[in-house]
């Protein structure tokens, strides 16, 4: 991990641990530069990447302003995190249904920039929040780049693995969104029935170098699940 996306790490748990709602201001950014001795560009780059994930806004001339109205139970589409970081106060886990080494199949292949005869893990499991069904996820993980994968690491969080067991730094991703109807199959896993509503949701996950590493594709539990979307006035 940088060293700027580390400070911005410790200045979100700051914001969490004392529990700052919109609008609070924090400390200067001559008094971060002291406090992490570090220089200006280094803290500007840390307060960038909080402003992009919607923690924290800055006002020339007035200082830096906590951003973010948080809700509870609302899952971030904007964020590489995975569903541990929006959904804290909630129990998450994971029931494993598939993982194996396999070749990915066309669309997983296109996806990731790969062969077909190259070799991705295939992850199939079912996520649950507080003992509901979430959704189904069906994740491609390029091999050569996540290199192992076991049912310990993949009943917690795989990106967690991936930042902190791999060393590797999580850039961006392209997400894409259809609503449509459950199938036969996915009532089944989703304890729902056939012909409910659904949201699926294709999502390509890349490095910071924008090499992509995992093609995942999930349906949600239309009961259970409530999203945000953060924007900055550049996209507006």
């Amino acid at each position: 991990m940088l060293k700027y996306q580390h400070i911005a790490n410790e200045l979100e748990k700051y914001i969490e641990e004392h529990s700052l709602q919109q609008r609070e201001k924090l400390p200067s950014l001559e008094t971060l530069m002291t406090q992490f001795e570090v220089s200006k560009s280094t803290i500007t780059k840390s307060l960038d990447l909080l402003e992009k994930k919607g923690i924290v806004f800055q006002v020339r001339g007035s200082g830096i302003f906590v951003r973010r109205h948080k809700r509870k139970g609302y899952i971030s589409f904007l964020s590489n995190q995975g569903y541990k970081k929006s959904l804290e106060d909630f129990q998450i886990t994971s029931e494993v249904i598939e993982l194996d080494v396999r070749k990915p199949p066309k669309e997983a292949a296109l996806n990731l920039n790969m062969e077909p005869g190259d070799d991705v893990y295939y992850l199939k499991r079912i996520r649950y929040i507080n003992g509901q069904t979430l959704c189904l996820e069906e994740s491609y993980y390029n091999k050569s780049i996540i290199t192992y994968l076991n049912n310990e690491i993949i009943s917690e969080s795989v990106f967690n693995y991936i930042t902190e067991g791999l060393g590797l730094n999580i850039g961006f991703a392209d997400t894409f969104l259809h609503v449509n109807k459950l199938t036969d199959e996915e009532a089944k896993y989703l304890r729902l029935k056939k012909g409910d509503p659904k949201l699926y949701v294709e999502s390509v996950f890349h490095l910071t170098n924008g090499q992509p590493f995992d093609f995942s594709k999930i349906t949600y539990n239309y009961e259970q699940s409530q999203f945000f979307v953060q924007t900055n006035s550049h996209f507006l």
